[in-house]
């Protein structure tokens, strides 16, 4: 099931911001929620350590549990490292293609974005989050949608970080996207250790 709750609360549980609106709210409670969440816990175990990566992977990515596990089946089959070839994969989704893009301000906004069909692949309406994109696809906001309020506000660079993935191309003021390459390791900035997943799902 995925999560529908306050986002902000699940950083404090994560430990990390998960999200951009997320940061300044970290930086004045760094602790878990709760009464109890300014307690010092005991040290957690082998398993509950890469579990609660795991959680943060689905978090961050805004996934099901049974999704992350179709993706991890997926990255083994791959020739390259297994946790590489997993993000390459949540990374090429179209959801995160715009949130990276700087086209929405976070993977919720995209995911909605998407899904009441205001983004095209090639110039066809595309409104399914999880569709994967390919190095040479065109992403686009359509014609009739670039006058709403969120996608003027894209279209500023409101949403854009400092710098832009390396593996795509992005025009804020056109609102159009080039998927260049397959991400590659370090073109991927996550808050989570990628390894402990695949430890978690291989145990």
């Amino acid at each position: 099931m995925r999560y529908t709750g306050p986002k902000v609360r699940l950083s404090r549980r994560a430990g990390t911001p998960l999200t951009r609106k997320a940061v300044s709210y970290f930086e004045k409670r760094p602790y878990p929620p709760g009464e109890h969440g300014r307690r010092v816990r005991r040290n957690s175990s082998d398993f509950a350590v890469r579990q609660a990566e795991k959680q943060k992977v689905r978090w961050y990515y805004d996934l099901t549990e049974k999704q992350l596990v179709r993706i991890y089946e997926n990255a083994k089959k791959r020739p390259g490292r297994t946790g590489e070839e997993m993000l390459a994969e949540l990374e090429m989704r179209l959801a995160t293609v715009v949130l990276r893009a700087g086209l929405a301000a976070s993977i919720y906004a995209a995911r909605q974005f998407i899904n009441h069909g205001h983004v095209t692949v090639d110039g066809k309406k595309v409104d399914i989050p999880s569709y994967q994109v390919k190095a040479g696809q065109i992403i686009e906001v359509r014609e009739k949608s670039r006058n709403m309020v969120p996608f003027v506000e894209a279209a500023e660079g409101v949403h854009a970080d400092d710098k832009i993935a390396g593996f795509l191309a992005v025009s804020h003021k056109d609102l159009r996207i080039a998927v260049i390459d397959r991400p590659k390791r370090e073109q991927i900035p996550v808050p989570f250790d990628e390894q402990l997943v695949v430890e978690f799902y291989a145990r």
